[in-house]
């Protein structure tokens, strides 16, 4: 799949973008900024290299939600698209909700569990992480 090109963008149209590459990282994330970010109990996540992500049509507005990381959305219609942290400064993270057909890749794990509503809770059998699959903090 490491050759496959995956597109996506925002509701409105506004925004789209490829990435392509070997996706890491897909999880559904629980913590409290990515839900509030999105509106959602939980997110799920790709991560590719910067260099594989590309904007065919608009651009992002940003948002610097914490000191290390900055979150890319939609400013016309709101869609939440993308995530960069500092620590992580060659990788991309983008919603695989945003993508035009986004069954073709799914969460292979959760993380920031300890941060997860008890009424929203996903009954899968997925692997489950306080934090990072890591252990660490982001």
């Amino acid at each position: 799949m490491s050759d496959r090109i995956y597109i996506g963008g925002c509701m409105c149209g506004g925004v789209r973008y490829e990435a392509s590459g070997a996706v890491r990282n897909l999880c559904f994330c629980h913590c409290t900024d990515c839900r509030r970010a999105v509106g959602a109990p939980a997110v799920p996540w790709g991560t590719v290299d910067l260099e594989n992500f590309n904007l065919v049509k608009g651009k992002p507005a940003e948002y610097r939600s914490s000191a290390k990381v900055v979150r890319g959305f939609c400013a016309q219609c709101g869609t939440s698209l993308t995530y960069r942290h500092e620590g992580r400064a060659a990788e991309i993270d983008f919603t695989l909700v945003s993508l035009d057909k986004p069954t073709l890749l799914k969460p292979e794990r959760h993380i920031w569990t300890q941060d997860e509503l008890p009424w929203a809770t996903i009954g899968d059998t997925l692997p489950r992480f306080a934090k990072t699959a890591a252990g660490k903090a982001e």
